[in-house]
């Protein structure tokens, strides 16, 4: 970045960082760069189908891939793939809102900004947070120490979409974990006491939540200072994981 930049960053600047492994194909060449990033898929022995390599944001043409590989064993003829024409969640009716998101932002009283993240991040599942919103006028605040993100959203990860322990909602259900200088601590609390009455926790479980948090944060940094990667593993899962509720 410091070459085509006037002001020069440091370590200090960087706010998130993730990394992770691509299970590529194996080729002649040991460069990671020209190994391919498309998937296979294999039918080794009767009734075993296997998918090797890939990527998450392919994950439908490998699944018709695998299905369309797996109805070969069957003794019955199964219709073709619609997986092409199935929207997914969020998807049918995204473009008619996309265009009344400014009526929208005047209906709920929400910037139309506020609006286009809602709408870029669940489609027309929009609705839904905003149907919270109109309900209690307080979860159409930004999260104090996360303002990108509505208090709204916090209570939909709980109540919608399956999350269950607040580092699901800090470090899956949105992205504050990695685009925050505290990796979302600021807001473990916030975000934990508005889980709360959505999950049925009390007060104890509100502070285990968070602890746990904090010390997973706490492991991660740690990791970080680590020479190598064996020791950064044993530092980052220094802290347990949360006993299930």
């Amino acid at each position: 970045m410091n070459t085509v930049l006037a002001t020069p960053l440091t370590r200090d600047d960087v706010q998130g960082v993730y990394a992770g492994l691509r299970p590529l194909l194996a080729g002649e060449s040991d460069a990671t760069s020209k190994l391919s990033r498309e998937h296979t898929v294999a039918h080794p022995v009767p009734g075993l189908v296997v998918v090797a390599g890939g990527k998450y944001t392919t994950y439908r043409v490998m699944a018709k891939d695998a299905v369309d590989e797996a109805v070969h064993g069957l003794d019955q003829r199964v219709a073709p793939c619609v997986t092409e024409d199935t929207p997914l969640l969020g998807a049918e009716g995204y473009r008619a809102l996309w265009n009344a998101r400014a009526r929208i932002a005047a209906r709920t009283g929400l910037h139309v900004v506020r609006v286009e993240h809602l709408l870029n991040r669940y489609g027309s599942l929009t609705e839904q947070i905003l149907d919270l919103v109109a309900a209690d006028p307080g979860l159409g605040e930004p999260l104090a120490a996360a303002d990108d993100y509505l208090r709204a959203e916090i209570v939909y990860a709980a109540s919608h979409e399956g999350a269950r322990h607040l580092d699901d909602v800090l470090t899956r259900r949105t992205r504050i974990s990695i685009e925050t200088f505290d990796r979302g601590t600021l807001s473990a609390r916030e975000c934990a006491e508005l889980m709360a009455p959505v999950l049925g926790w009390d007060d104890h479980q509100i502070e285990k939540e968070v602890a746990h948090y904090e010390k997973r944060v706490e492991a991660e940094r740690e990791s970080q200072l680590q020479p190598d990667d064996l020791t950064a593993d044993a530092a980052r899962l220094g802290a347990p994981d949360i006993v299930p509720i």
